[in-house]
């Protein structure tokens, strides 16, 4: 039988390895944090349930019948007030700027600039963020 590991975020998050993560950081249920590549995420984020964020990758030695024999590793960076929406997969290797906004589903394959919104799968640039009204932040569509 397997063990859940601890977690200061949620109970029901699995995090792997020991990712870097900022004050105020919120990790909602059913997330799975894979810090076991190198992670870091930044203060005052929002990871939404249903999150994958993964710093590994097995796929090269799976299709090679094992002959790959290595499990790729790449480390990721969340920036600092990063939103990301409910499901969303963040992939090894990627870097998500400050106050970006990774949209519900996302599949994010390539790195995002800061105050930057992606969506869909792939993932791609949807908008910016403007923060001029720092009441209300708007999503300004590109």
């Amino acid at each position: 039988m397997s063990v859940i590991p601890d977690n200061p975020y949620n109970e029901h998050a699995w995090i792997i390895g020991e990712p870097k993560v900022g004050d105020g950081t919120w990790i909602g249920a059913f997330t799975l944090i894979d810090g076991s590549g190198g992670l870091t995420i930044g203060s005052g984020c929002d990871i939404s349930s249903g999150v994958h964020i993964y710093t590994h990758s097995s796929a090269k030695r799976c299709v090679s019948g094992r002959a790959y024999g290595e499990i790729d590793r790449e480390p990721v960076t969340i920036g600092n007030r990063v939103f990301i929406g409910a499901n969303a997969v963040i992939n090894m290797g990627v870097t998500i700027g400050d106050e970006a906004v990774v949209g519900a589903g996302a599949v994010v394959t390539t790195s995002v600039p800061p105050r930057t919104i992606v969506a869909g799968v792939p993932a791609r640039v949807i908008g910016t963020v403007d923060l001029s009204r720092p009441s209300v932040p708007r999503f300004e569509k590109d």
